[in-house]
């Protein structure tokens, strides 16, 4: 059993059927047991703390910068207390892309919905391929498989240090202490930096002066990596973005023994500054948490997350629903569902039957229905189902207790649960299924990796579970997950070899006159199961005719910048800033910068461009808004 809310049980062979009377999946006038206050009792809260003090601040950030694309976000703080008492996160923007692809070959599907974003354009191009791998039964051979791999470890090698460094990094800078947090210069400059011996910083002062934007030296090395882990991509894709090679059945890359070579060389240039990469987000939350617990609490919630898994097995992935827990557990990157902080499963058939998405905040119309009341191997299947959903857009004014995001409530067994490529670390620190490797090791509570040897030569370094879940340990695990991923591409690379070295060379399993003839007239489903640099990244499609005639996709910040769901529970990005204390000096009203909510939010690595699938209204009023870095810009 891994479901306490969706009506849902198990048999002993792990068969789910359908429980409950006429109407199982009803919500009308039940609420989860795990919704601890409802928006009713929350309004109310607030009501009675402005009759007290009537010092309840409304704040507007729009736009919050330093992310991709465009979100709002919209608190009421009471600053005498230090708190954020309620926020509400919005996408501003609409998109379209699940609306440009009805009707339309499903080929068009994987270039169509690269679009979607310019920083990950190639992640939905394969979630895309494994889509229509699964309607049209096409299965890659292994050597397409392995160059997949090996392109997406080099693309999450460009997305993770763009976060780290360009993004979230300047809230962790020399020019952003000293505006929002004074009181930590002082002790920044006189504090050993633990892994001085690894990244070269000896006091965190000098760690501070490096993450400045544009003239720090790690923020100038992070640029250089992220254009590095680019040409990786380019050397197997042609291009970068949105990738030209990516094809149902495999890849069009033609692969030669330089190719290899190239991207080998390359490679290998990362792992010394992995090592340096851990170091410093290993140092950072050390600091922060020495000069004040309270750090501890900045962006927190629950440890409840999801993750699709990433980087199959050459040899067991098919394609297939039927055998997708099979080949999903030999992925790279174990899939799986944690809810406070226990996996309670690793079966993508749980993973999919799971998924709802909600639009009663959302400018959408409602769209569910009992078209597919079971997944292909007849497992039930929600009415609110990506499945069984449409994308109906209805653009209307803002209103906090009824509608006022682009983004739907993804929920799964109707938790709000968030995505990250962390959810990666800590599944496969559970799962123990980590395929394996001479460099990676899973060991229940950890992930032990081997760094190959460099300049510097190799060393074992270790990820641990922590016991609370913040906007620092994000980045430290999105650190580590830097090096899981090259680690993840070093393993392809030498599988590619070995093919190489076996004669093989079959990159794609049909020709584009064989796919032509291949495409079914007949009513398909499929669903691509894969992962972004931010975490989870699923695409659902049904087609017949030849046609697209549904197609959903479900990102990490879809996930992340959920707006309430019909029980009144917060997406992540809402509960993480009501759970954010308020550290800076509130003295002053008016010198009030929120820099530990920017933290909290920063820290899931905002994408809203795929959030939202260009509507801006008549515009807006915005009372105040946040400028990027708090003035470290």
């Amino acid at each position: 059993m891994c479901f306490k809310t969706l009506p849902v049980s198990f048999d002993g062979r792990g068969n789910a059927t359908l429980r409950g009377g006429a109407n199982p999946y009803g919500y009308t006038n039940s609420t989860p047991n795990h919704v601890e206050v409802t928006e009713t009792e929350r309004e109310e809260r607030i009501k009675r703390l402005v009759a007290r003090n009537g010092h309840i601040k409304d704040l507007n950030m729009d736009p919050i910068t330093r992310i991709a694309g465009a979100l709002a976000l919209h608190v009421q703080a009471d600053l005498d207390n230090g708190e954020y008492l309620d926020a509400h996160a919005q996408a501003t923007l609409f998109r379209g892309y699940e609306l440009i692809l009805m009707g339309r070959d499903p080929r068009d599907a994987i270039f169509v919905s690269s679009r979607a974003c310019g920083v990950c354009g190639g992640v939905h191009a394969h979630c895309a391929a494994y889509a229509i791998e699964m309607a049209m039964g096409i299965k890659p051979p292994p050597l397409g498989t392995v160059v997949r791999n090996m392109e997406q470890a080099a693309e999450m090698g460009y997305d993770n240090p763009l976060h780290l460094y360009l993004l979230a990094g300047p809230d962790y800078s020399e020019s952003v202490i000293k505006a929002s947090n004074p009181e930590l210069w002082p002790l920044a400059e006189s504090w050993p930096c633990p892994n001085a011996h690894i990244h070269g910083f000896k006091k965190m002062s000098d760690l501070m002066v490096a993450l400045n934007p544009l003239t720090g030296s790690l923020y100038r090395e992070g640029l250089d990596f992220t254009r590095l882990s680019r040409e990786i991509v380019v050397i197997l894709t042609g291009k970068y973005p949105h990738p030209q090679n990516v094809v149902p059945g495999g890849v069009s890359t033609t692969l030669t023994l330089q190719t290899l070579n190239e991207f080998h060389s390359k490679l290998g240039r990362i792992f010394d500054y992995a090592q340096r990469m851990m170091a410093v987000w290993d140092d950072i939350p050390a600091f922060f948490y020495e000069a004040d617990e309270r750090y501890m609490q900045v962006g927190s919630r629950p440890m409840t997350m999801i993750d699709a898994g990433y980087w199959d097995d050459p040899y067991a992935y098919d394609g297939t629903y039927e055998n997708c827990n099979e080949w999903g557990d030999k992925r790279w990157s174990t899939p799986g569902a944690v809810i406070d902080g226990k996996l309670v499963t690793t079966r993508l058939t749980d993973i999919n039957i799971g998924l709802e998405e909600f639009v009663e905040h959302a400018y959408y119309e409602p769209s569910h229905t009992t078209r597919h009341a079971t997944d292909p191997l007849g497992n039930p299947l929600s009415p609110w189902h990506p499945w069984n959903k449409r994308t109906l857009p209805k653009p209307g004014a803002r209103d906090w207790k009824d509608k006022y995001t682009w983004s739907t409530s993804v929920r799964w067994d109707r938790r709000a649960v968030e995505a990250g490529c962390y959810a990666r670390m800590i599944i496969n620190a559970q799962s123990r299924k980590i395929p394996t490797s001479d460099f990676i090791e899973s060991t229940g509570h950890s992930v032990r990796m081997l760094v190959p040897k460099g300049e510097v030569g190799e060393r074992e370094v270790e990820w641990h579970m922590p016991d609370v879940w913040n906007a620092f340990e994000r980045n430290r695990a999105r650190a580590h997950h830097y090096l899981y991923s090259q680690l993840v591409g070093l393993e392809s690379l030498f599988e590619a070899y070995k093919l190489f070295q076996q004669g093989e060379r079959q990159v794609a399993s049909l020709t584009p006159e064989e796919l032509e003839k291949a495409i079914p007239q007949d009513n398909r489903l499929g669903v691509g199961f894969w992962g972004a640099g931010r975490g989870w990244l699923v695409h659902h499609l049904e087609m017949d005719k030849g046609k697209l005639t549904n197609y959903q996709i479900t990102t990490p910040s879809t996930l992340n910048a959920s707006p309430r769901d019909p029980w009144g529970n917060p997406g992540p990005y809402e509960e993480a800033v009501m759970n954010t204390p308020m550290i800076e000096d509130l003295s002053n009203p008016e010198s009030f910068t929120s820099i530990d909510m920017m933290r909290a939010i920063r820290s899931f690595d905002p994408c809203m461009p795929c959030t939202t699938h260009a509507y801006t209204g008549d515009g807006e009023i915005v009372r105040e808004v946040n400028t990027c870095s708090c003035g470290g810009d």
